[in-house]
């Protein structure tokens, strides 16, 4: 299967380039895999550069997760993210996501200095 990089995902959700986000759709109607890096990157880009708030993340998150055409790595995982997220969207979303990859992993507590973070179960407030 083929693989997208940040910025396909960028044009998928922004759709700000109506060449490539018809480039994009064209590329991943034949299927293709989002890693978490790519994932975990868009949503920086989406919430630094577009301003996404907590509610269009969520919104953008949940239609990437539900693509037809899309298989994101470790999709429970963005799923449980994507869960937390949307109780907790102070934590942004790229905590969440590292929380729920080291349940899966099997490697809690996760150490951390953030505050709101370290109130979460699963993690240890340094």
């Amino acid at each position: 299967m083929r693989a997208v990089d940040t910025n396909v995902l960028v044009r998928l959700i922004a759709r700000d380039d109506p060449r490539q986000a018809r480039a994009a759709d064209r590329f991943v109607e034949k299927g293709a895999w989002v890693s978490i890096l790519a994932l975990a990157e868009a949503t920086w880009v989406l919430g630094t550069v577009y301003e996404f708030n907590a509610a269009e993340m969520a919104t953008a998150l949940h239609m990437l997760l539900n693509h037809k055409d899309l298989t994101l790595q470790d999709s429970d995982v963005v799923a449980a993210a994507l869960d937390l997220f949307r109780l907790r969207p102070a934590l942004g979303f790229s905590d969440c996501l590292m929380l729920h990859l080291a349940r899966k992993a099997g490697h809690l507590p996760l150490g951390t200095f953030d505050r709101a973070l370290g109130k979460t179960a699963g993690t240890q407030k340094l």
